[in-house]
């Protein structure tokens, strides 16, 4: 689909400039109002309906004026509202499905810095919105914007006991037969909308908790912490002598972890401990196939091949993974990133929910997370990002075209070659995998110099 405004997660930018504007959210608002205004009526047939929407937020400063802007837009089109505050977007889409409510949405811009923010949505069953739904708002936005009636504006009260319910559902994810007892864990939040619901989580299910990145002030969310910067995790967790610790992003979806020894694991190595952990205790017929990215290592689809588990690709990005795995009726699959998407337990990708999915394995193992991917051998990777034209088409340069060739014939059985545009800029990203690092390496600068002698 062809978008003007919706990207791979919504709407995000620069705060102050389009479409990071409060005018354009306040038409954001009205038209997505509208728009699931007219899908409530459809389906309710002859019924009167009154659509009620839910908004969360992360801590960044720019999030109070946004959600003000939304608030009046879809009061405007006659849809209620539902304030959480600072809630993680995962919590967005768990309180929007238990609720029966029309539409969640999230002011955030998950990993990005304080001065970024975005727009996501998700319908009412908790997932992300239909291309043919964003289409429709997309439409709508570029309509004259308009009021109802006085008497069908819309109302909006705040939701007092969000934080306790997705709690809750957080710990139900857990097995009850299992307990965090006896574990000392270090959780940074980011100073993201994680920070007053994930500490309590694994504090509850028995685990000594200390916590860090727990106090945003609107400027400090992902600033050197979280998943984004976990170092600062993994010298906290050696200081307190503790045995994990868990970093979220800005938004509670994203999931990295670190071991005693300072050791990082990203979303490639956790979620092969969450797959072997199903074929183990739940059963292989539990895991039909698992779904990767394009950037997913290759040491990652060779252990699947191992576990005689269907493994396939899809583009970068928790939104494609999540299509794939709706194709397939397959359930796990994530990024190396840490998005990770355990849909037999949520509808959208968790953090939290992705860290107790890992905690049970390592209980229930009674094995330590080293020794859980001791047998996954992750390739050494060379990621390349070269600045090319931005109308240039490499696959009919001879040159470009000839040092993939040759990349292939050297990587044969021993690694692959992966190159893609940028979405966002004028970028092409280059990416050789290989038993050898040095092979990587080379192979990787031989393809990127090739791409730097293009003609500007």
């Amino acid at each position: 689909m062809s978008r003007k405004y919706f990207g791979t997660d919504g709407i995000r930018g620069t705060v102050g400039k389009p479409p990071v504007t409060p005018d354009f959210v306040l038409r954001l608002g009205f038209a997505a109002g509208r728009v699931l205004a007219a899908r409530a009526r459809t389906a309710a047939g002859s019924r009167p309906v009154h659509p009620t929407v839910l908004i969360g937020k992360d801590t960044r400063i720019s999030g109070y004026m946004l959600e003000s802007a939304l608030e009046s837009g879809f009061s405007a089109a006659g849809v209620d509202v539902l304030l959480v505050g600072p809630m993680p977007t995962p919590a967005v889409a768990y309180l929007t499905r238990a609720l029966r409510l029309s539409a969640g949405i999230v002011i955030s811009a998950s990993h990005n810095p304080f001065d970024d923010n975005g727009i996501k949505f998700f319908d009412g069953q908790g997932e992300k919105l239909s291309d043919a739904i964003e289409k429709e708002i997309e439409t709508a936005i570029d309509h004259p914007m308009g009021c109802v009636a006085s008497a069908d504006l819309g109302k909006a009260r705040r939701l007092e006991d969000a934080s306790g319910r997705y709690i809750e559902f957080c710990k139900n994810t857990f097995p009850s037969s299992l307990s965090l007892r006896g574990l000392k864990l270090v959780v940074d939040c980011a100073h993201g909308a994680a920070y007053h619901v994930a500490p309590p989580v694994f504090h509850e299910l028995g685990a000594e908790v200390i916590v860090i990145g727990h106090e945003p002030d609107g400027f400090n969310i992902n600033a050197g912490v979280g998943a984004t910067h976990p170092n600062s995790l993994a010298t906290r967790v050696q200081a307190e002598g503790a045995d994990y610790g868990i970093a979220l992003d800005g938004d509670g979806d994203r999931l990295i972890m670190v071991d005693r020894s300072g050791r990082i694991f990203d979303g490639d190595q956790l979620l092969y401990v969450i797959v072997k952990d199903r074929v183990k205790h739940v059963g292989v017929e539990s895991v039909s196939g698992v779904v990767g990215t394009l950037m997913t290592n290759l040491g990652f689809e060779r252990a699947m091949g191992r576990l005689h588990i269907d493994f396939r690709r899809s583009k970068v990005g928790d939104r494609y993974v999540m299509e794939m795995l709706k194709e397939t009726g397959w359930s796990l699959g994530g990024e190396s990133s840490g998005h990770i998407l355990c849909l037999d337990q949520h509808t959208t990708g968790d953090g939290i929910v992705s860290a107790l999915q890992v905690l049970a394995a390592i209980v229930r193992f009674q094995q330590p997370l080293d020794r859980l991917v001791s047998d996954l051998e992750s390739y050494p990777q060379t990621l390349i990002n070269v600045r090319v034209p931005a109308d240039l088409d490499w696959q009919k340069s001879p040159r470009v075209v000839q040092a993939c060739a040759d990349a292939q014939k050297r990587l044969a059985g021993q690694g692959r070659l992966l190159v893609r545009a940028s979405g966002t800029e004028p970028v092409v990203r280059v990416m050789v995998e290989a038993k050898d690092a040095t092979l990587a390496q080379d192979t990787a600068h031989e393809v990127a110099q090739a791409f730097a002698a293009q003609p500007a």
